[in-house]
């Protein structure tokens, strides 16, 4: 056979082959090795959701539940059983005292910072109970206004007041009062609560709007006033005995400032009073001779 016959059979043959086979690089096959899985539109069932395998998800943890989605009927819902009201507890007992907010009987407001000095203003309506914040007996009375503005005694300022000596240790000073209660005077017992004198403006709360200057400090005499009048926060104390606990004591920290300032400290607060004036003394006119003898000239 003639070589230009034999290369146009072999030439024939190639392109047979090349058009037998699949897209792709000749002499390799693209076929898939298993048949492929049907489409949802080919068979006419609903496609599996990506997690038709797994549980549900515990909102709670957001781990799964265990139980595979659709597996089983709706949990029932849980109805918690009828019970009693909570029960109050009382708060913790502090101290073996039991004490009474100041005030009885009438809305009031406080002062919770320091102005001036370490007390607390407590305003209330004129005539309000001034009561008894823990058992104990009156130290001082003074049923008397003696305050002035033009002298403005240091002594002087609170007006009328009432001081008891706690059972606890702790002086507490009621100031600015209209009125002592009566049968309340020096080492007379008195309990927690009981009635002292009723609040007022006396003092130089006057023109200022009724209120009860309140003050812890400790005992000491009359001629250290300054430390009467105040020488611990109040307010912290005040807060427990209206709303919160009964038996909060200052007692402690009452003793830990006694110590760091020791019994009689100086005064350095409105210390002063106001300077008098000494009145001018004027001449008085005196008459020599007899008004009546009148000479004419």
């Amino acid at each position: 056979m003639r070589p230009g016959r034999l290369a146009a059979i072999a030439a024939t043959v190639l392109v047979t082959a090349a058009c037998a086979a699949p897209s792709g690089v000749a002499g390799i096959s693209t076929l898939p090795t298993t048949s492929p899985r049907a489409l949802p539109s080919d068979t006419g069932e609903p496609s599996p959701s990506p997690s038709a395998d797994r549980g549900e998800i515990d909102a709670a943890t957001l781990k799964p539940s265990g139980e595979p989605s659709g597996a089983a009927s709706p949990r029932p819902k849980v109805t918690p059983p009828e019970g009693d009201e909570p029960v109050r507890v009382p708060p913790p007992k502090v101290s073996r005292f039991t004490y009474a907010f100041p005030v009885k009987g009438c809305r009031v407001s406080y002062a919770r910072q320091q102005l001036v000095l370490p007390k607390s203003t407590i305003w209330a309506g004129k005539g309000c109970a001034f009561v008894a914040p823990v058992g104990g007996v009156v130290h001082e009375v003074n049923a008397s206004n003696r305050w002035t503005a033009s002298t403005d005694h240091g002594a002087d300022r609170e007006g009328r007041f009432v001081s008891i000596i706690g059972d606890d240790g702790v002086r507490y000073l009621g100031g600015h009062l209209d009125a002592v209660a009566q049968g309340i005077r020096p080492g007379v017992r008195v309990s927690a609560g009981q009635v002292l004198g009723q609040v007022g403006d006396s003092g130089n709360a006057k023109g200022q709007g009724t209120n009860l200057y309140f003050a812890l400090s400790w005992s000491t005499s009359s001629k250290y006033w300054w430390v009467r009048r105040g020488m611990v926060d109040p307010w912290t104390y005040l807060d427990a005995w209206l709303s919160g606990n009964p038996t909060l004591s200052p007692a402690a920290r009452v003793s830990a400032v006694r110590a760091a300032v020791g019994a009689t400290p100086p005064c350095r607060t409105l210390c002063a009073s106001k300077p008098q004036k000494k009145p001018t003394r004027r001449p008085v006119p005196t008459q020599t001779g007899d008004p009546s003898d009148v000479r004419r000239g």
